[in-house]
């Protein structure tokens, strides 16, 4: 079993720039797919980055594609998602996923292991 924490959100104004941070702990990651997910009030959970450790390869949602960067650092078993050009539709809960049987990064109901969200507001 793989314990998520992340950090790093907070309140940014439009065009600003935040990163977020997911630390794994209990598991070494590299049979694991990371991913980030966000949620908006009133929405449903969106995806909006993944990676697979072993390979490196990446996943981005439409709405973030050239504005996002995830990408790991091994030595420290954590995730980051560098947010850039930030807009205020950005406005969510986001959380980070983990598992390691992912067919598709982009659904939620693939990961088993959640972090507990970390808030970004950006205002306009």
């Amino acid at each position: 079993q793989v314990q998520l924490v992340e950090s790093g959100g907070g309140l940014v104004q439009a065009g600003g720039s935040l990163r977020l941070s997911c630390a794994a702990s209990g598991r070494t990651l590299s049979s694991y797919t990371m991913a980030w997910f966000r949620q908006a009030p009133g929405k449903e959970r969106q995806f909006v980055a993944a990676i697979r450790w072993n390979s490196g390869l990446i996943s981005y949602g439409d709405s973030v594609k050239g504005r996002f960067t995830i990408y790991r650092d091994s030595a420290k078993n954590t995730v980051y998602l560098q947010m850039n050009s930030l807009k205020p539709e950005d406005t969510a809960v986001y959380y980070c996923a983990a598992d390691t049987t992912v067919y598709n990064t982009f659904s939620s109901g693939e990961y088993d292991y959640w972090g507990q969200g970390t808030q970004v507001t950006v205002s306009s």
